[in-house]
């Protein structure tokens, strides 16, 4: 489990990104770097950093789930996942 305190800092790195997109956005067809390097670093989706929706993991995230490999494994294995099975040949 991630500490909360990185878990709520990428939740408000998320909230700072869906404020500043209009913004930046204008900014970026303007081609205006310098009123780009003024908004704050966390504006800047590539900040926010793809987390499991259980436990907060970052490394080994798949997309497709929003979850990591471990709970991914977890939760396949006990049946959660609608058209999920465990290969066998």
């Amino acid at each position: 489990m991630a500490k909360t305190s990185w878990i709520n800092r990428n939740a408000r790195k998320r909230a700072t990104v869906k404020k500043y997109a209009a913004v930046r956005a204008e900014l970026k067809a303007k081609k205006d770097y310098a009123g780009l390097a003024q908004l704050p670093r966390d504006a800047s989706p590539t900040r926010v950093v793809n987390r499991c929706e259980v436990t907060g993991r970052r490394r080994a995230f798949i997309r497709r789930f929003k979850v990591s490999r471990l709970t991914f494994r977890e939760l396949a294995s006990q049946g959660l996942i609608p058209g999920v099975t465990k290969s066998s040949w």
